[in-house]
């Protein structure tokens, strides 16, 4: 145990400390933000600094820091280590400069941001990447609450009917004022997922369930190694690309720059601590990583582990929390999901948004691509979300790292877990049940090779030899 409030006090000073020298390496200033320049009454809104953070905090939240938590918690407690400095060194980095570059360039998304820094062709990839991501993320999260919902509701209540109606909720979530139904329901549900945090650590300690000490060999039943599959299966909590497509809807709603650490590297800490809670509970509720696998398995996933874990620590309070977490959390990240493609799609076909004619023409095709394709079956794309994920959260740290030294700051505070990442990325592609399926002695040197080749291209580029390409 003594590991793990190790690992929790360094990951909170983290945010004091670490997030204080990301934020002086950027220099945010007192220049007036795209929520008071733009202001528009839709997209661009000003809201206060705490609904602003707990909006944030389950824009890149929702269920992430818990499902992934849990499947992290398989390799044993070596993966508090992975969430606490993932989220200080590389996740809060990766959310505060993808943020902050938004703000700096009237409120972007991050296809935009990317296009900048890395040229007209990522720009392009990007757009097409984040489009689809972001509508994948949305069809998953109607179809998995919508069948939930039906399972606890009379029959007549079907899958179908809570399909329609999720999806109209997300219809009116996409393209009504941030402040309307984002602004005023997030701060509720984000505190929720505090609240349920909080009192999962309490029944974990004060029921005197013991939560084992970090060891640096991999305990995964199935003989899964760490590298690279642990620092893919936990995304959220540590670093995740998702997050980068979500950050351009709050900075969009800032009154002041030198908010941008409380709200974007404030809430990615936030979301460290809470994925580290749920590691924690993954180890110890069930005793062993193989107890874990078990209650995975004959349970049916790590949905119906977190209503177990939660009513075995809480009870039927716990219940409540649980039915939150399973139903409402990825609920909140659909509807983000959804409002985020019409972003992109509008930034990049250059449609103004003001005008509440042009946000509904575009909720309508998304929504109804979305509709469309919730019945049918998208489980063999969605298979390549958590390699496309962090993959993304790449692209956008060699962006903020040619950022930083255009703008004459310190570059490394992004290229090097961008260094990382792009080993991360390429070596689980490689070895991936849904990549290649190399073996590690071939996945592994060329990882190792693809992100020295990356990090010479920086080079390259930050020397003047390559522009903005």
């Amino acid at each position: 145990m003594l590991s793990f409030f190790l690992c929790l006090v360094i990951l909170i000073g983290g945010y004091f400390i670490y997030g204080k020298v990301v934020e002086s390496n950027f220099g945010p200033d007192d220049r007036e933000t795209p929520a008071v320049i733009m202001a528009d009454g839709a997209d661009y809104v000003v809201m206060p600094n705490w609904r602003v953070f707990l909006v944030q905090l389950l824009n890149i939240a929702g269920l992430g820091p818990i499902f992934g938590a849990i499947a992290g918690a398989l390799w044993g407690p070596s993966v508090f280590l992975w969430i606490t400095f993932g989220t200080i060194l590389a996740g809060g980095v990766h959310d505060y400069l993808s943020g902050m570059m938004s703000m700096r360039h009237n409120g972007i998304t991050v296809g935009e941001i990317v296009g900048i820094y890395l040229g007209t062709f990522m720009q392009k990839v990007m757009r097409i990447f984040s489009v689809v991501l972001l509508v994948l993320v949305g069809v998953s999260f109607t179809t998995g609450p919508a069948a939930l919902l039906a399972m606890l509701t009379p029959n007549a209540l079907n899958v179908t009917f809570w399909l329609i109606v999720i999806l109209v909720y997300y219809f009116l979530a996409t393209f009504l004022p941030v402040d309307k139904i984002i602004g005023k329901v997030y701060p509720v549900f984000g505190l929720s997922l505090i609240v349920m945090a909080v009192g999962v650590i309490g029944g974990i300690i004060f029921k005197g369930y013991k939560i084992p000490e970090i060891t640096f060999t991999s305990l995964h039943p199935s003989n899964t190694p760490i590298w690279p599959m642990m620092f893919v299966s936990v995304a959220c909590g540590a670093i995740s690309g998702f997050h980068a497509t979500q950050s351009p809807i709050m900075a969009r709603c800032m009154k002041s720059e030198r908010d941008g650490r409380k709200i974007f590297y404030g809430a990615m800490v936030a979301e460290g601590v809470i994925a580290l809670i749920w590691a924690a509970a993954g180890v110890a509720f069930y005793g062993s990583t193989g107890g874990l696998q078990t209650a995975i398995k004959e349970l049916g996933g790590q949905g119906p582990v977190v209503y177990e874990i939660t009513r075995g620590l809480l009870g039927p309070i716990g219940a409540i929390f649980a039915m939150i977490g399973v139903i409402v959390c990825p609920i909140s990240s659909g509807d983000t999901a959804f409002r985020s493609a019409r972003l992109v799609i509008a930034d990049w076909f250059k449609i103004d948004q003001k005008k509440i004619k042009k946000r509904l023409v575009l909720a309508i095709i998304i929504l109804g691509v979305g509709a469309i394709l919730t019945q049918v079956d998208v489980q063999i794309i969605w298979r390549y979300f958590a390699w496309s994920n962090q993959t993304l959260a790449m692209l956008v740290l060699w962006a903020g790292g040619v950022y930083l030294h255009k703008n004459g700051k310190n570059g490394w505070m992004a290229a090097l877990p961008a260094t990382f990442m792009s080993a991360v990325s390429m070596t689980y592609i490689l070895m991936a049940p849904e990549g290649f399926e190399l073996s590690s002695s071939i996945s592994y040197p060329i990882g190792i090779i693809f992100a020295l080749l990356c990090l010479g291209l920086y080079l390259r580029c930050i020397k003047g030899n390559i522009k903005n390409k």
